[in-house]
This record gives structure tokens, C-alpha cells and sequence, in this order.
């Protein structure tokens, strides 16, 4: 927000020519204006202090007021009007047929059913607004051939030709909702449809359903569970494999050195000592004489750093 001062000497008596102050019309969904934009009181420019969501809050208003430093202060009013523009942050909701964890919903189609039959209606609403609020509906999985079809605005799921003994009774149709946002958000419905002409048939059909629901989430959690045998078994093997070869090669290494032959170490000038005696060793003694003195005699085979026997 700009204003423009008037350019007079005595709107020159400040740091500041204007001072922006923001007077707050009413508050927004029980919360203070304040609470999500901010005005600078030097610059006018206004601030988002947080994020909006356009499902909570659409537009607001609030009041600025710029005021000059002269003397006396003048002022003027303007009104600002927050618009919020929607994004697509919501996938779509289906409403029916109702999704339940307990119970098995199943619609009912007879044999004799005529091309374009209304078999149900998908419904489904997104929160957001515009263009990312439009849906489309589309068939995503049948069993068997295709027997069905899905209105792609509407949502309508009707036959395409007549019921055939090849059909199989019991029908499975998963249809997917996108909306038109971008990027585009979805959810999936599943529909039970049952081909049959009485309630009895319909009633007994629909029993073997859930027994086949059950039976597969038994078959499904057996599967898993001897997966999880299978693996633990291997990891074990593995291990235990790895463990005797580690013991193996540290065997086979203690057997190696306890093999190798023991070469004696002899110290240097020992082969030229060696006697044939009943000693070990042959020493060679030196001897000098003195006159009315004790002889000295030096160990030349033993290197004793210059000590010598004395001998009288």
C-alpha cells in the first residue's frame, strides 16, 4: 500500500514523512486480523503472517490508515480486501457405496437385465472449489469381460450389453474418482455386484462373499507367516554355515604351525666352538704371565665384556 505526503515544509519534521497504522474492522472466524497479515507503519507493505486455507477462511477486510508527521497530523482511510485463492489440497470423498471393514455391500443385477441398466451410482463431493471440485469417474478394474461402464461425470455404472451364462455371478468393479486439480488428487471405491434374480440367490451369493473375503485374508496371513518361517530358517542356515567354515579355517591354521619343523637358532662363532667332550661347549682359554703373580684367563668362546678368571 502507497501514499503519497504532501510535499510541504512542515510534513518534514520527522524521521519519517508518513507512518502507516492498521485499525481492524472485525475479526475473521473468532481470530484477531492480526493474526495472519502484518502492515510495515514505514512502508505500508502488508505481510501474510501465515498460511491460509481457503475450506476455513475465503476473504477478509480490514482497514490502513496513513498518517503524516505534521502538525496538526493528517490522515486518510483505506479499506483492503483479502481475496484466497484455493488449491487442490483435498482428495475427493466418496460417499456412497459406504466402505465398511466389517460388512460386504453388494448391489443386485438380474439375468434378464436390458443393455443401459442402472446398476448404482457412485457418489462422491470434494471441498475444494472451481475447477479442482470436478470430478470424473472412471473404471479402473472389472472381473471378467466388460459388462459394465462407469459415467464419467456422473458416476452411473450401467450395463453395456445383455447378461450372458458366462458372466460370472459374482462381479468385482473398482472405479476411481479424480478431481480436476493440479496436480490431481483420486480415491477408489470398490463395488460388489451380484448377478441374480432373487433375493435367496442374491442372499446365498452374498455368504460366499464373505466367506471367500475370509478365507482369503486366512490364506493371505498364512502366507505371510510361512514367508517369514522360510526366511528365518535360511538366515539361520546361512549362519550357522558361515560360523563351521570360520572354525574350519582356524583349525586348519592351528594345524599348519603345529607342523612346521623347528629350525634351533645358534648364536654367532658357535660352530667354531663345538668339541667333541662330554661339555657342551670347548673353551679356549689365553693365559698370561706374570712374575710372582695370580694368572688371568679370558673366555674367548662366551663374550662376558672383558671378564677374566683369575687363577693362582
Amino acid at each position: 500500500m502507497t501514499a503519497r505526503p504532501d510535499l510541504t515544509n512542515q510534513n518534514i519534521t520527522g524521521v519519517k514523512t508518513l507512518e502507516f497504522l492498521t485499525f481492524w474492522r472485525r475479526k475473521i472466524n473468532g481470530a484477531a486480523v492480526t493474526s495472519l497479515v502484518s502492515v510495515n507503519s514505514e512502508n505500508g507493505v502488508i505481510h501474510a503472517v501465515r498460511s491460509f486455507d481457503y475450506e476455513q477462511i475465503k476473504w477478509f477486510e480490514f482497514n490502513v490508515t496513513a498518517r503524516d508527521a505534521g502538525s496538526p497530523p493528517l490522515s486518510s482511510v483505506a479499506t483492503v480486501k483479502i481475496l484466497i485463492q484455493d488449491q487442490n489440497d483435498n482428495p475427493p470423498q466418496v460417499l456412497y457405496p459406504v466402505q465398511t471393514g466389517g460388512s460386504l455391500v453388494a448391489e443386485m443385477v438380474p439375468r434378464s437385465a436390458d443393455v443401459g441398466y442402472l446398476v448404482t451410482k457412485v457418489v462422491a463431493v470434494d471441498v475444494d472449489s472451481g475447477q479442482n471440485a470436478w470430478l470424473s469417474y472412471k473404471l479402473q478394474k472389472a472381473t471378467g469381460r466388460a459388462l459394465f461402464e462407469v459415467g464419467l461425470q456422473n458416476g452411473e455404472i450401467r450395463t453395456i450389453r445383455q447378461v450372458t451364462d458366462k458372466d460370472a455371478v459374482k462381479q468385482r468393479l473398482t472405479v476411481i474418482v479424480e478431481d480436476n486439480g493440479q496436480p490431481s488428487r483420486s480415491a477408489t471405491v470398490i463395488v460388489n455386484v451380484v448377478v441374480a434374480d432373487s433375493f435367496p440367490e442374491v442372499l446365498s451369493e452374498f455368504t460366499d462373499f464373505t466367506q471367500d473375503k475370509e478365507y482369503n485374508d486366512n490364506l493371505t496371513f498364512y502366507l505371510v507367516l510361512a514367508l517369514a518361517v522360510v526366511s528365518f530358517l535360511f538366515i539361520t542356515c546361512l549362519v550357522v554355515i558361515i560360523s563351521v567354515k570360520i572354525y574350519r579355517w582356524r583349525q586348519s591354521r592351528i594345524r599348519f604351525h603345529s607342523n612346521l619343523p623347528v629350525i634351533p637358532y645358534y648364536p654367532p662363532r658357535y660352530s667354531d666352538t663345538l668339541g667333541t667332550g662330554t661339555l657342551q661347549h670347548v673353551y679356549n682359554y689365553e693365559s698370561e704371565r706374570a712374575d710372582n703373580g695370580p694368572q688371568f684367563y679370558r673366555d674367548d668362546a662366551a663374550d662376558t665384556d672383558g671378564l677374566y678368571f683369575v687363577g693362582y
